[in-house]
């Protein structure tokens, strides 16, 4: 991968995660920020940067064992969450020594932010779900927020990440949130995609005037919908289809906003969500949309699924650094978006026939 290609790459992955955690925030206040000080994170905010975690330890498993699957290493994930939040009656996956990894070192994870029901209620029956048998039937947006880091990953078939986030999501909530997540992950990826240059080889060269978004998000949507076919019947589908019809015609109206989020399901926080995001017209203006979902009904999920679609659109040196730095999760989620891509360009822990350059990656991001 050339230099430029990489520095975008990265941009994007770190505004996923960023403007995830940044919506996260934004909507956990309900977007009444705080004057001064560190703005909290939520539990959601808390299980992004586990989930990040987790695909990072799926590939070195991968690597230093040839072989790797991903829902299991992910499920370990959350058990490890669950541990430091206290979440009783869970496995332990070992006597001594765990959690593992840098996240366990982290008393700011163990601080409780809220709850995360369907994800505890999973952990504590201690049956991991799948897309052909979920085990939960939850419809809340747990699963769709967990599955929007997904869509970053470098994988050699763009189809995984849309399949990775549904078994994400089906580890503990039901068949409404898994089409929801595969169809949001699907989105992500779609705006890492640079748009091709289309210009007439007969006309003569001339400077392409600058548009003032040069990122097309209602394109990335239905572009998803195209690639996952059988899903744009589905809720989700039906949720995305209204969303970008309400985004054209009524664009940033907080009563709109209101009909198209009236709960806290991840169909609805998918149609907000993407509704924000297709409703910007400068780019400038992610906080102030931001805080439009937020702050309106159930928009917390909203805000946190717009986040994501706009950091990753614009990457993130368009997010308010302002804004950023206050986040309670900002480095943590930061640190994390940027190993993300180099364990997935440079496996700096090796594989399983030569060291890597990082003799404390595997430490840091142990491979099961």
């Amino acid at each position: 991968m050339d230099l430029k290609k990489r520095t975008t790459l990265l941009s994007k992955t770190r505004g996923c995660v960023l403007g995830l955690v940044l919506g996260d925030a934004l909507g956990g206040t309900g977007g009444g920020v705080p004057i001064s000080g560190a703005v909290p994170a939520t539990s959601a905010g808390q299980l992004v940067c586990f989930t990040v975690e987790g695909l990072i330890r799926f590939s070195v498993r991968g690597s230093h064992r040839g072989i790797s699957g991903l829902p299991g290493v992910v499920w370990h994930t959350y058990h490890r969450w669950g541990a430091l939040q206290g979440v009783k009656d869970i496995k332990r996956w070992r006597d001594r020594e765990w959690p593992d990894g840098w996240l366990a070192d982290l008393s700011i994870l163990g601080h409780g932010r809220g709850t995360a029901p369907a994800i505890a209620a999973a952990l504590q029956g201690g049956e991991m779900g799948t897309v052909k048998k979920p085990v939960g039937t939850s419809t809340d947006a747990y699963g769709l927020i967990l599955g929007l880091p997904v869509g970053v990953m470098c994988l050699r078939e763009p189809a995984w990440r849309g399949e990775f986030a549904a078994d994400v999501a089906a580890l503990t909530h039901g068949p409404e949130v898994i089409e929801a997540a595969r169809l949001a992950a699907t989105i992500v990826f779609q705006l890492t995609v640079e748009p091709e240059q289309t210009r007439d080889p007969a006309e003569s060269p001339r400077p392409a005037r600058r548009p003032e978004s040069p990122v097309d998000i209602p394109a990335a949507v239905r572009a998803a919908l195209e690639a996952c076919a059988e899903q744009a019947d589905s809720a989700a589908g039906q949720a995305l289809e209204q969303a970008l019809s309400a985004a054209a015609s009524r664009p940033a109206d907080p009563a709109e906003l209101a009909r198209l989020v009236p709960d806290d399901r991840a169909v609805s926080a998918l149609a907000g969500g993407v509704y924000v995001a297709s409703s910007l017209r400068d780019p400038h203006g992610i906080f102030d949309a931001l805080l439009l979902a937020a702050s309106v009904g159930q928009g917390g999920h909203a805000a946190r699924v717009a986040g994501a679609l706009l950091g990753t659109a614009f990457g993130a040196d368009l997010l308010p650094a302002n804004r950023i730095a206050r986040l309670e999760l900002a480095w943590v989620a930061d640190t994390l978006a940027r190993d993300l891509l180099t364990e997935r360009l440079e496996s700096p822990s090796g594989d399983e026939y030569d060291d890597g350059p990082d003799p404390h990656w595997y430490r840091r991001y142990p491979g099961w």
